[in-house]
């Protein structure tokens, strides 16, 4: 079975050794995603809404560089530093998901790499053939 390695040109890649996403056969996996500013930084800063709305903009484009769709995924993860914010969150994930329906986990975590992230996501998906 063949071994794909995407990458979104983060920094964080080489120095921690990971990929943005891999795929193994129909399986893709997509790591813990940040909200990265298309110029770097760190995308809305403050707006849990918006930090999501990005995080799932580049875990979308990691499974289509990895060759697959948003239909294609089926478990998605949230992360939050604060689980009072998951509507906030929850609303942006509907956006993509809500015809979709992955299986989803909210979760808290006590920080990210950077304090200014609020929200990280993660994402299974399977290509059917």
């Amino acid at each position: 079975m063949s071994r794909r390695l995407v990458s979104s040109g983060s920094s964080f890649e080489p120095v921690i050794g990971f990929s943005r996403a891999v795929r193994t056969g129909p399986f893709i996996a997509v790591s813990g995603t940040a909200p990265i500013a298309p110029a770097g930084g760190v995308a809305t800063p403050g707006d849990v809404y918006g930090q999501t709305k990005r995080c799932l903009e580049i875990m979308l484009k990691a499974i289509e560089d990895a060759g697959g769709a948003a239909t294609d995924v089926v478990r998605t993860r949230i992360m939050l530093v604060d689980i009072g914010a998951w509507r906030e969150a929850a609303r942006a994930h509907g956006e993509v998901f809500a015809e979709i329906r992955p299986v989803t986990t909210f979760v808290q975590v006590s920080a990210f790499i950077d304090k200014e992230w609020l929200v990280e996501t993660e994402a299974d998906a399977i290509v059917a053939a």
